[in-house]
């Protein structure tokens, strides 16, 4: 049986910090299982604005339609395409993803078929085969940014879009104390459970 791909798509601003570092641990932890990893962080690309043309969204039937955009998104969702399983991952800033992952998110719309005339978008990918980890951190205490924020829904919908069937959740609270945050124990615990689930077949 040939080994699980597992792809981190990063919306940090801080390399090293505490997304990143999570990151890392579901990763390693993956690795270990026998899993291959990449991570690809969105600062480091060329991801222009989605310019809502609704282009991408027109012709249907297939998983993934062309943007009309020429930039570094093509590679990446060529890559996240050939993934078994998906890290998403992103602090919260201003209650939401970062700038830079919601302008990724945008982009995904490519994933939808959405014609004229029509009053929603529709899933293009509709038997999803990937697993997802979502990997979130805030400054207040993780239980109220999940009740009073609508960021883990992004990322959920997010993943969902990209052709995960399931998709389990790390959070980070109380992640931006210190210059130099350590991360909990509980919560890098999890992060080796989760690269193990990551690493098996869905």
């Amino acid at each position: 049986m040939s080994s699980s791909t597992v792809l981190a798509i990063i919306g940090t601003y801080r390399k090293n910090g505490v997304i990143d570092r999570i990151t890392d641990a579901v990763l390693a932890s993956a690795q270990n299982a026998g899993a291959k990893t990449e991570k690809i962080y969105l600062i480091d690309k060329d991801i222009k604005y989605c310019t809502n043309c609704r282009a991408c969204t027109q012709k249907e039937g297939t998983p993934r339609s062309k943007c009309v955009i020429r930039d570094d998104m093509d590679e990446i969702m060529d890559k996240i395409d050939k993934a078994d399983a998906l890290v998403i991952a992103s602090p919260m800033n201003c209650s939401t993803v970062t700038a830079v992952m919601k302008t990724f998110t945008e982009r995904i719309v490519c994933y939808t078929y959405w014609p004229w005339g029509a009053k929603a978008p529709k899933y293009r990918i509709t038997n999803p085969d990937k697993k997802a980890v979502l990997i979130a951190s805030s400054a207040m205490p993780a239980i109220i940014a999940r009740i009073f924020t609508k960021m883990v829904n992004l990322l959920k919908e997010t993943a969902i879009v990209l052709g995960a069937k399931e998709a389990k959740l790390i959070f980070a609270g109380l992640s931006a104390i210190d210059n130099k945050q350590e991360i909990k124990d509980k919560v890098l615990q999890k992060a080796d459970k989760m690269g193990k689930y990551l690493a098996q077949p869905l």
